[in-house]
């Protein structure tokens, strides 16, 4: 994870203020910064969405494949995550450090999205055993400016929102073979629902409180965070403790609490958003992956 190196001075001021809901930037300790989030980015893509959180920045594009259903799960299709931390990003990503924290990125992915009810996975089988869609998500940081996963899962979360998967007619003949035939309508294609698609809402404890959406500073004074899933309805689907370290039963259960009610006012600011793209339609200036 990218990382500053602070003074022991420095340290202090950003603890005192935390204990005082006062931030460094002016924020309170629930307060995100501000989110830019852009969708229909990359032209070659099902579905794409770039987001800006303070100096973190994200892009995500969704490719829907046709493949095979997995045997234990014949009448779905599935989700494969890939993440790309670009040695541009910030120079720890060079070599090996970079393949790590993708791969840890990858893997929180997974366990977010392994929940039933998310994704809903049966809409994405073609026919049983046979054929279905897979949505490769490509996760590509830019930049990180800290708060990584929640950046990440804003961006996933409105990119799935904006794929657009073809209509498929499975067409059978005398013998009994089948043949898959695709519609070139663009407008006729299927979206997601992804009213369940939970965001991850990092909770950073520094001192004796916890603040969301960690600076880079704020993460170096911070010894242990928690990483929470939580649904629209503010229903948490997944937990996952970082850092060194502990924190004991009573902070777990605040942060969750906060998780919770942070994760619904940003469910509802992301999709206020996400609408309001949407009913421009084509007329929305872009600004683009170069913008």
């Amino acid at each position: 994870m990218a990382s500053v190196v602070l003074s022991e001075a420095e340290k202090l001021y950003i603890v005192h203020g935390v204990q005082e809901d006062l931030r460094v930037d002016g924020r309170g300790c629930e307060d995100y910064r501000c989110v830019e989030v852009e969708t229909d980015v990359v032209s070659n893509t099902s579905g794409s969405a770039r987001v800006k959180l303070g100096h973190t920045d994200i892009l995500v594009g969704v490719k829907a494949e046709m493949g095979t259903p997995k045997l234990e799960k014949p009448d779905e299709g599935y989700l494969e995550f890939f993440v790309d931390c670009s040695a541009n990003a910030t120079p720890e990503f060079e070599g090996r450090g970079g393949e790590e924290l993708g791969t840890e990125i990858a893997n929180i992915l997974y366990r977010v999205f392994s929940s039933e009810s998310s994704v809903d996975l049966k809409s994405l089988c073609i026919n049983p055993r046979e054929h279905c869609w897979v949505l490769y998500v490509d996760v590509l940081l830019l930049e990180c400016g800290g708060n990584l996963f929640d950046a990440i899962s804003i961006a996933v979360k409105a990119a799935l929102f904006n794929t657009r998967i073809p209509k498929v007619r499975v067409l059978e003949d005398e013998e009994g073979s089948k043949e898959i035939e695709l519609s070139d309508d663009p407008y006729d294609c299927i979206r997601l629902n992804v009213d369940d698609v939970p965001c991850i809402v990092t909770l950073s404890k520094i001192g004796y409180r916890h603040v969301v959406d960690a600076t880079l500073q704020e993460e170096a004074c911070s010894l242990a965070s928690l990483l929470i899933s939580v649904t629209s309805k503010g229903a948490l689907t997944s937990m996952k403790k970082v850092g060194k370290g502990s924190l004991d039963p009573e902070s777990i259960f605040e942060m969750m609490e906060t998780g919770k009610r942070v994760g619904k006012s940003l469910h509802i600011a992301l999709q206020k958003i996400l609408d309001e793209e949407e009913s421009l339609g084509t007329s929305r200036q872009k600004v683009g992956f170069l913008g």
